[in-house]
């Protein structure tokens, strides 16, 4: 039988994310410390831990057949390859910084100036669609510190919280772009191996789905059920149920994570009681 071979980051956040969301869809890998391949127990997949740079070619290669990878990765190495699916995880800047004494505070005050990165494809497109000319030093690793022992003016790198910008005594002047993990196939992935993806991909939007959601129980009023059940869009139309309490009844739905307190706020001042709300793990279409 046929088994799907995805690839993963070898450590790091990228990896635990990666290896939560392969669990979250109910796939059990057994993987000891410092393997480099895994098998899971309960699905047809091999599950290889790759440097994320390499990772690109190996999609390439049809080494692997799909990848959970940064989107910024793909960008710099791997612009040719097809997104599958946003995954949502792993957010991230790519930027371009300059110490804080700098006077440089915007991308013209870059011109003929020295940036030090490990991302030189997605630098040199930025620059040259901007009309901006700057020399690049290519480091792999640390490009932070490139400015304090005077190897360049300024540096692109990813930035997630900004810490080790401040740390290093540099301000972010630019953002060239925003990555996220995403999932990523081989252009060589067989027929077979395509409908494994299929469904990784319909569990993956199902947990996905149910991030994005809350499910919210309450009571109302049935002299106020017609305006609170206006207020709530779930998926199709909220479950009614009456109460053993005479005049009210108990209204069920689901709400989006980012109109939330919103609605909430809205539910209480139509006269909802008893508001319980709930995560939910999965929400299958």
């Amino acid at each position: 039988m046929s088994k799907l071979r995805i690839a993963v980051q070898k450590s790091g956040r990228l990896n635990e994310d990666s290896m939560r969301l392969l669990k979250a869809i109910g796939i059990s890998i057994d993987n000891g410390k410092d393997q480099l391949k895994a098998v899971a127990r309960n699905f047809p997949l091999e599950v290889f831990y790759l440097r994320n740079g390499d990772i690109p070619q190996y999609l390439r290669d049809g080494v692997v057949d799909i990848a959970i990878i940064g989107e910024n990765v793909l960008i710099e190495k791997g612009s040719d390859l097809p997104i599958v699916e946003r995954l949502g995880f792993s957010k991230c800047k790519v930027s371009i910084a300059v110490p804080k004494e700098s006077k440089a505070t915007s991308l013209k005050d870059l011109e003929g100036q020295r940036i030090a990165t490990s991302y030189p494809n997605t630098v040199n497109q930025f620059l040259d669609k901007n009309g901006i000319k700057a020399n690049l030093h290519i480091i792999n690793g640390s490009v932070e510190i490139a400015p304090n022992i005077g190897l360049a003016d300024g540096i692109c790198d990813i930035v997630s919280s900004g810490s080790t910008l401040f740390k290093n005594g540099l301000k972010e002047v630019e953002v060239l772009l925003t990555s996220e993990a995403v999932l990523a196939k081989s252009p060589k992935l067989s027929d077979e191996n395509e409908a494994l993806l299929n469904k990784i991909q319909f569990r993956i939007q199902s947990v996905l789905r149910g991030q994005n959601f809350k499910y919210v129980l309450l009571n109302a009023p049935n002299d106020k059920l017609e305006e609170i059940i206006s207020v709530l869009p779930g998926m199709k139309s909220p479950t009614v149920l009456p109460l053993a309490k005479e005049g009210w009844s108990s209204v069920h739905s689901v709400i989006d994570k980012n109109q939330f307190w919103d609605v909430i706020d809205e539910l209480k001042a139509k006269g909802a009681q008893g508001i319980l709300v709930c995560p939910i793990e999965k929400m299958v279409m």
